[in-house]
């Protein structure tokens, strides 16, 4: 962990992390960020003898212990195999030297107990705690492979990238931004939303990819009946998505789809966008409640920046009629209408790239109406100091 003075010690299927004590509640902060890490447990150490473990944890139970007839346990871990005594031997006399010296009653319970004592018999120490805090979970980033978020600026995407982030895929973050056509802020929000973000990744970054969808979504607007827009755009969107993707060498595509949320989400809906694409689309919101996702939105902070009142490509041209039920037969004849794959291959040679990091401001919005002039004006005008690269 950066900026912390941490040792650390691999013991089968446990990390233990030894910190100065200023530190802890920075290390317990960040313990919650890292996927992977099921849960946590502040340990206390004293050396393996009966009367040292049993005088700590009389001493950490009083303490934790908040009525009488709390249901309780002892756990031994017997990591020493020298130790005299076999771990449930451990854990009967130790309970008969503990229990007594309580200051308030407890009732034994093995089977469902509220609070249980865990006691690791070491060599040369022994390790006492209770309560396990329970972390992000998941799996290590990365080990899953890499895939790209189709990110907005809404509620959804940002879940749904955490998500992703939590069961092992480790992600970058491709925007579709028509500005002059959408306001400058829709940009703004996904740079902020991605520094949120970066906290899950360990080196604290998100590279975010910025599509130039201008020419594109004017096309659609133009040539294609309003009812078909937006699965049009949303076809469009998974073609760039997906050559990106492959370009990349990433195994999969994710977004932020939840059945039947919005008109574009219906199943026929999504069939339609997902015949244009052979990687696998990942939709980790896909049978989510709206109100679980703003929970989880609140949790890791950014709901309050995803309703900002600022609209991206895929809502701020929304007809008043959209097609539930889309046809893949009518898009792909409406797709005829317009040049679709030289703008696609503008579209690709245009991507902008920013590595956001966590704890660094980047700011659209002093210059310029669109993207690329917000971006040179940034790069002339941003010192070292709060530098974030950009290409």
């Amino acid at each position: 962990m950066q900026g912390l003075d941490i040792r650390t010690e691999a013991q089968h299927n446990r990390l233990y992390l030894t910190c100065q004590d200023d530190d802890f509640e920075e290390v317990e902060r960040r313990l919650m960020e890292i996927p992977g890490i099921q849960s946590f447990s502040e340990i206390h150490k004293t050396t393996p003898d009966m009367a040292s473990v049993c005088n700590l944890s009389i001493k950490l139970l009083d303490l934790h212990l908040d009525r009488e007839g709390i249901r309780f346990k002892i756990e031994t871990k017997r990591v020493d195999k020298t130790y005299p005594m076999t771990s449930q031997d451990i854990s009967i006399a130790f309970a008969a030297v503990i229990l007594p010296q309580l200051k308030k009653h407890v009732e034994v319970d093995v089977k469902h107990p509220e609070v249980t004592l865990h006691i690791e018999i070491r060599t040369h120490e022994a390790y006492v705690f209770l309560a396990s805090t329970k972390a992000m979970g998941g799996f290590p980033l990365g080990i899953a492979g890499r895939g790209v978020v189709m990110m907005s600026g809404g509620i959804d995407s940002p879940v749904a990238a955490y998500l992703a982030m939590k069961q092992g895929i480790d992600i970058e973050l491709l925007h579709f931004e028509s500005t002059p056509m959408t306001p400058l802020e829709s940009a703004q929000k996904v740079i902020d939303l991605a520094r949120k973000l970066a906290r899950f990744r360990p080196d604290g970054t998100m590279t975010v990819r910025f599509v130039p969808f201008y020419d594109i979504h004017k096309a659609i607007l133009d040539m294609v009946p309003k009812p078909y827009w937006i699965v049009i755009m949303r076809r469009m969107m998974a073609r760039i998505t997906e050559a990106f993707a492959k370009q990349e060498r990433m195994l999969c595509l994710i977004n932020g789809e939840s059945v039947g949320q919005v008109a574009s989400q219906t199943l026929q809906s999504m069939k339609a966008v997902a015949e244009v694409v052979s990687y696998p689309v990942i939709r980790p919101l896909a049978t989510y409640d709206k109100t679980d996702i703003i929970t989880i939105a609140r949790r890791i902070d950014t709901f309050d920046i995803s309703t900002r009142p600022f609209e991206d490509c895929c809502s701020v041209y929304v007809p008043k009629s959209p097609a539930t039920k889309p046809m893949a037969m009518y898009a792909r004849r409406y797709e005829t209408l317009f040049d679709g794959q030289t703008l696609i291959q503008t579209a690709l040679a245009g991507i902008r790239t920013i590595v956001v990091h966590q704890d660094q401001s980047f700011d659209l919005l002093h210059a310029g109406l669109t993207l690329a002039d917000a971006l040179e004006a940034t790069k002339e005008t941003n010192d070292d100091s709060d530098h974030i690269p950009s290409q």
